[in-house]
């Protein structure tokens, strides 16, 4: 029998090795088709006699991604117009459709004959669900195979058995750990966790699991035997007293209840455990099914899997650009974002030559990425020879003839127009008429300093984060005489150093640093107001931020803060800067000398280590305190909420940024902005535009002018249009379609 994304081969033994490798797909993802065509090899299995056993592997470098995602949002799309018509109809369907992969895996494990899973790469969600459900279990050995359930990442949960099995293969506190957080495992912890069976040498894989098999593995899973009992005990003892309490109060501590998906994690693992298997699995599947109706779960996959795919495979390149093949990038200022630039470029193996005014300078920014390598190789991440490898394709140099041969330059020194001015004709000067010059700038506008190049075409801004090595979103701004090459080689590069890109039409602050000095703002407004700090910072991380608005303005630096408040005032008047704000500012820095974390001592002190850090208790001394009692939490966590989405739709209706996708994967992965919401633009469209301009106006009326809705945004409520309808990314593609 012939199958699109499978090939069946029976040895002379009766073990049929069956590889999945579709066509046309650089991974293997579960599709309708693939479940279709996996259970009618189940079937010829089952009916076959001269079968004894099978083995499932891959064709491709990697195991399976895991399920296709677009095809939960298609189920999704044909739920809700069911629903319209029948609501009991639409819920049975959806709940169907849930289930579908969880009994096909049922099936499989309860056919009588042994599965083994040979598992050569990288092995996630519904991939190693299926792997969970086969008898046996051998993992390659090597850097590059990681297994795990990472669903919670995107506002799901291992709805295939993963919540089922997990916890009867291993301890409770492990298995939960493991599906709450999506953590991948290496092949060795995942032995440690009785997840798989055995290690072997890739090239030894497939005959390392067939051994399994002729050594007469049983076709009967450990739960399904007479007898079976839970690895971390039943719910209902000593040890479950022991768990299951903190499990609980540490998922609060860990999500505030903003994540529905990984609280129905819990649930499903306390109430399977309780129950016979299968009836665990339908447990699952109700929870499943009611997860997916979830606005976070809709919201999360649009944004962290969906859009951030297509943005990672360059969905805002240029068509008709050949695509740009790196032999040589020019990386001028070897300071901690340069010297991190020139790392993330080696780290993709592309040779780098990175300058600075001197070669103790340049040597010292090398240096740099010798010392991350140095906690990779503690970590056990990298070896000597590799760190040996990266250091030799970083030149530091002070010789601007250097970057003669470089497709393109990176310019990362200080924020100074003239110095940056002086840098771009000195690079022009040796680069060829073809290459790109780019500016790591986060304050200047890219149009200004385009004026100083002679060929303002190949002039682009490539704004990076910090730290350079942990951060993976890269701004990519275009100034008004911008080309498409250079659009295209930018977005090249940033590809090539594995960061997703976004690109923004150039602005003071461009996309990101005009949302994050709102959410800073709004706390600033909140001290004036005399909201006690561990009440801002607490709100705003129950809201879903990473880091509260006061430890992330000592992060950047409270003087640096005062220093844009000022060039904004020069540049545009007083009206710019709220006074008050820029009068809490100035206090801070220039009356009571507190800088930041960079000088020991901003809102919060830092004391040496081991101490932690803590808020300045004089901040409650600046202005009349309110009582916490008498303040609203959930109004502080949506003013920090509402005053960054408000500034995503200023931008969009500005056309700063001109694709919603943008908008949102750009604000969760700049600053973490609440990723159940989906992101900034998600926010809003998760609620209703007209719903969301109703709470911005309550919040205005008592609040402030910053509250008040764009009109962008008013003309979307009025006509019930959400972002993704209004600045349609899809548009163009169906156009082309049609």
């Amino acid at each position: 029998m012939a199958y699109t994304n499978f090939t069946v081969e029976t040895d002379s033994d009766g073990i049929a090795l069956v590889t999945w490798d579709m066509p046309d797909r650089s991974m293997n993802v579960f599709t309708e088709e693939v479940m279709d065509e996996l259970d009618r090899i189940t079937d010829q299995i089952v009916a076959d006699e001269a079968v004894k056993g099978v083995v499932i592997t891959s064709g491709k470098e990697a195991f399976s991604g895991g399920a296709d995602l677009t095809m939960l949002q298609k189920m999704l799309k044909v739920f809700q117009q069911e629903e319209a018509r029948d609501h009991e109809a639409a819920i049975k369907m959806l709940f169907e459709g849930a289930g579908r992969m969880s009994w096909l895996f049922r099936k499989i494990e309860t056919c009588g004959k042994p599965w083994v899973s040979a598992i050569n790469g990288t092995c996630m969600g519904g991939a190693f669900e299926l792997s969970l459900a086969c008898h046996g279990r051998v993992a390659a050995d090597g850097d590059k195979v990681k297994m795990g359930l990472p669903e919670v990442k995107v506002g799901l949960f291992p709805g295939a058995g993963g919540t089922q099995r997990v916890p009867r293969l291993t301890d409770g506190q492990q298995a939960l750990q493991m599906l709450t957080t999506g953590a991948a495992l290496s092949p060795k912890k995942a032995k440690g966790m009785n997840l798989i069976h055995e290690i072997a040498e890739p090239a030894k894989l497939v005959d390392a699991a067939k051994a399994m098999i002729r050594n007469g593995l049983k076709p009967v899973q450990p739960w399904d035997e007479k007898g079976f009992k839970l690895p971390g005990g039943p719910v209902y003892s000593a040890a479950g007293a022991n768990l299951w309490p903190p499990a609980i109060a540490i998922l609060r501590r860990e999500t505030y209840n903003n994540y529905p998906a990984a609280a129905a994690i819990l649930k499903c693992v306390y109430e399977g455990l309780l129950v016979p298997f299968e009836t665990g699995l339908t447990i699952e599947q109700r929870y499943f099914t009611e997860i997916l109706q979830t606005t976070e779960a809709a919201m999360m996959i649009r944004s962290l899997f969906v859009s951030l795919q297509e943005l990672n495979k360059g969905a805002r390149r240029p068509e008709g650009v050949a695509p740009t093949k790196f032999t040589k990038i020019g990386v001028i200022g070897a300071g901690f974002m340069g010297a991190g630039i020139a790392y993330v470029t080696a780290k993709a193996g592309i040779p780098v030559v990175l300058l600075d005014r001197d070669m103790p300078s340049a040597e010292k920014g090398r240096d740099h990425s010798a010392g991350l390598m140095d906690g990779l190789i503690k970590k056990g991440r990298a070896t000597a020879e590799d760190k040996e490898k990266l250091l030799s394709l970083i030149t530091p140099s002070d010789d601007y003839g250097q970057l003669d041969g470089c497709e393109l330059v990176i310019e990362a020194v200080f924020e100074d127009s003239d110095i940056k001015k002086g840098v771009t004709e000195k690079s022009e000067a040796v680069l060829a008429a073809s290459a790109t010059f780019a500016s790591n700038t986060s304050t200047i506008p890219i149009t200004g300093l385009a004026k100083n190049s002679k060929r303002p075409k190949n002039f682009i801004g490539i704004h990076f984060f910090s730290p350079v090595d942990r951060m993976m979103l890269v701004e990519i701004i275009l100034g008004k005489k911008t080309g498409d090459e250079a659009l295209a080689v930018a977005i090249d590069y940033v590809r090539a150093i594995r960061k997703t890109p976004i690109v923004v039409n150039d602005t003071r602050g461009f996309y990101v640093n005009r949302c994050v000095l709102r959410y800073m703002s709004e706390a600033y407004q909140m001290l004036i107001e005399g909201v006690p700090a561990p009440m801002i910072e607490n709100a705003a991380k129950m809201a879903g931020m990473p880091v509260g608005p006061l430890a992330l303005t000592d992060e950047t630096a409270i003087d640096l803060a005062q220093k844009i408040m000022k060039q904004t005032i020069r540049d545009l008047g007083e009206k710019a800067v709220d006074q008050e704000q820029f009068a809490l500012i100035n206090t801070m820095v220039d009356t009571h000398g507190r800088h930041g974390r960079k000088n020991g001592k901003g809102f919060y002190d830092y004391p040496a280590k081991p101490a932690k850090k803590h808020l300045w208790p004089g901040l409650k001394d600046l202005y009349p305190q309110k009582a916490p009692e008498e303040i609203d939490v959930e109004v502080l966590k949506k003013r920090f909420l509402v005053t960054i989405a408000l500034e995503a739709a200023r931008v969009m209706g500005e056309g700063i940024v001109t694709d919603p996708r943008e908008a949102d994967v750009g604000s969760i992965l700049a600053f973490g902005f609440a990723p159940y919401t989906g992101g900034a633009l998600s926010y809003i469209d998760g609620m209703g535009s007209a719903a969301f301009v109703k709470l911005a106006k309550q919040l205005q009326k008592k609040y402030g002018l910053q509250f008040k809705a764009p009109k962008v945004l008013v003309d979307m409520a009025a006509k019930d249009e959400s972002f993704y309808q209004r600045f349609d990314p899809y548009a163009d593609r169906r156009q082309k379609a049609a």
